[in-house]
């Protein structure tokens, strides 16, 4: 699995967010930092392909978001710091239109549902809290056959539960070769994660955390 980006510019208006002249990883886990306003969940929200911008996202030399944007969002998966679903809606209804839309295998959405301890499948968003909005949110970036599942501050209004869950997933899903985008305030080697390479979004552009 390789991720590239080429010139990535990304503006809200005038205001420019995100430069980035080149970045490419391949497999592993990848922790993003960068204070808040930085620009991170803009950087993941682009990645996934749900905002415009101007440049080159390619995943695995094949697939160039702007050319293959069904292929490369199949792949691409995106767990949101905030999650927000339509009040009416819920978890069990969302849960069964990712699993298509991702054409997930069987057996995989009870699995994450399970894992998760998402009991209330018919509860409207409505009337859900922000934890348990978070742990579906977390359980529908696990659907599919993803190369790269990108989670945005995965560990805020999650219980200790869902947190070793959420772990344990991470654990067996990059076995199967599943790469990692996270980002977070928490060290995540302290929860025993082998971090292949730590980034640091300053500045509008991506560096290695030894070259800042």
């Amino acid at each position: 699995m390789t991720l590239r980006i080429r010139d990535l510019h990304q503006r809200y208006g005038d205001l420019e967010i995100l430069s980035i002249a080149s970045w490419e990883i391949g497999e592993g886990i990848f922790w993003i930092q960068g204070e808040n306003g930085a620009g991170k969940s803009t950087l993941f929200r682009t990645i996934a392909g749900m905002l415009p911008y101007t440049g080159s996202l390619v995943l695995d030399g094949l697939y160039d978001l702007k050319k293959h944007p069904v292929d490369f969002r199949l792949r691409i998966n995106l767990g949101e710091a905030e999650p927000l679903y339509p009040s009416f809606l819920t978890p069990g209804d969302l849960i069964s239109f990712v699993a298509e839309a991702k054409k997930s295998p069987a057996g995989q959405s009870e699995m994450l549902i399970d894992a998760l301890g998402i009991n209330y499948l018919q509860t409207p968003f409505g009337s859900c809290s922000s934890g348990m909005v978070k742990k579906v949110s977390l359980a529908v970036s696990f659907l599919g056959k993803p190369s790269v599942i990108i989670l945005d501050e995965p560990l805020i209004t999650i219980d200790r539960e869902a947190r070793a869950a959420l772990f344990a997933l991470i654990r067996e899903y990059r076995a199967d070769g599943a790469t990692f985008l996270l980002s977070s305030h928490e060290a995540f080697r302290d929860e025993g994660l082998d971090v292949t390479e730590t980034f640091v979004l300053k500045n509008k552009t991506l560096s290695a955390v030894w070259d800042v």
